[in-house]
């Protein structure tokens, strides 16, 4: 049985050493004690402060959006696990967040409560704060129940809004405002073709046989819609398409940026074949694509498979997202 292959050194240190890497490559940040933090050395009072973070593994997901016009702190936990609410903490308080902080994190158990925790004591310390979980993930619950999905890529449109909007707003509740809107004009789904396996471990996290791909399935080998025999791109983007035009509910006329996400594993190939299909799908529906992002954006270790997230414009978000950032994943 094929067993996981990664080139590294003690698998109890990845954490640790990839943020070591990450910060000798950018030096627009500074790191907040002896944790897994940093924030941004520019970062002036008076504005609203956006606080990021969630698991290592899901590269340049979140540190790599940290910066001008983006997220001006991130907190990161051990592989696929949340970071500690005492790190939280200490992040916010770094930056002396005198107008306040917004969380920005995917929708998970671990994060949820560590966050949650630090907000709490926060208070403690007069420190303002309001959270927005990303669920973006159609797959992962019905409409009805949307504050169960999980996050994946979207967040990438989420933090973009949010780090201008704090830029551009004065008011915490305009930021807020701004941030929550985002979210709601934000849709992904994924499709997996291949495992991903902690570093400790020496299995896949899930297991899907050659000639299968799976629908829906999360960052972390979340289950999906089920199974299925391998079909073409163009049919696997139709199946994904359908199911984030009728979220959004997109007509004709509407304008939207596309994300084609790499899960990790996946060649460039592949992306841009996908991004040919969902650029013909959006045409054929009226649809204008205003921006196209194609890379490695929210990952999940060597998982092959993408995700898709489509970001619904109107002229509050496009001039917010038109904003121009400087971070080591984006940069306009």
């Amino acid at each position: 049985m094929r067993k996981p292959k990664k080139l590294l050194n003690h698998p109890d240190a990845v954490a640790r050493e990839q943020f070591e890497g990450f910060m000798a490559a950018a030096n627009h940040l500074e790191p907040v004690g002896s944790h897994t933090a940093a924030i941004r050395k520019d970062f002036r009072s008076g504005k609203v402060a956006i606080v990021t973070g969630g698991g290592a593994g899901h590269e340049p997901m979140y540190g790599g959006y940290v910066g001008e016009g983006l997220a001006d702190a991130v907190v990161v936990g051990d592989v696929f696990a949340a970071p500690a609410p005492d790190a939280i903490i200490e992040t916010c308080l770094a930056l002396n967040p005198d107008k306040g902080v917004i969380f920005v994190y995917g929708n998970y158990a671990g994060d949820n409560m560590n966050f949650d925790i630090a907000a709490e004591l926060l208070e403690d310390d007069d420190v303002r704060s309001h959270t927005v979980r990303i669920n973006d993930d159609v797959i992962s619950a019905p409409q009805s129940n949307s504050v169960e999905r999980r996050g994946i890529a979207g967040a990438l449109y989420v933090l973009k809004v949010a780090g201008a909007a704090a830029e551009v707003y004065q008011e915490f509740d305009d930021v807020v405002a701004a941030t929550e809107k985002a979210l709601k004009h934000t849709a992904s789904v994924g499709v997996a073709l291949g495992p991903c396996a902690i570093p400790r471990n020496d299995t896949f996290n899930f297991e899907i046989a050659d000639d299968e791909i799976e629908i829906g399935m999360g960052l972390h080998g979340e289950p999906g819609v089920g199974k299925s025999k391998l079909i073409t791109a163009d049919e696997t983007v139709s199946q994904l398409m359908d199911k984030l035009y009728d979220e959004l509910g997109l007509c004709t006329g509407d304008e939207v940026c596309v994300l084609v996400n790499n899960l990790g594993a996946s060649t460039q190939m592949e992306l841009l074949i996908a991004n040919r299909a969902i650029n013909n799908y959006l045409g054929d529906k009226g649809i204008s694509v205003y921006d196209c992002l194609v890379g490695n954006y929210c990952t999940s270790l060597e998982m092959s498979g993408y995700s898709i997230s489509l970001f619904k414009l109107d002229e509050q978000l496009k001039h917010l997202y038109d904003a121009s950032c400087y971070s080591f994943a984006l940069r306009k």
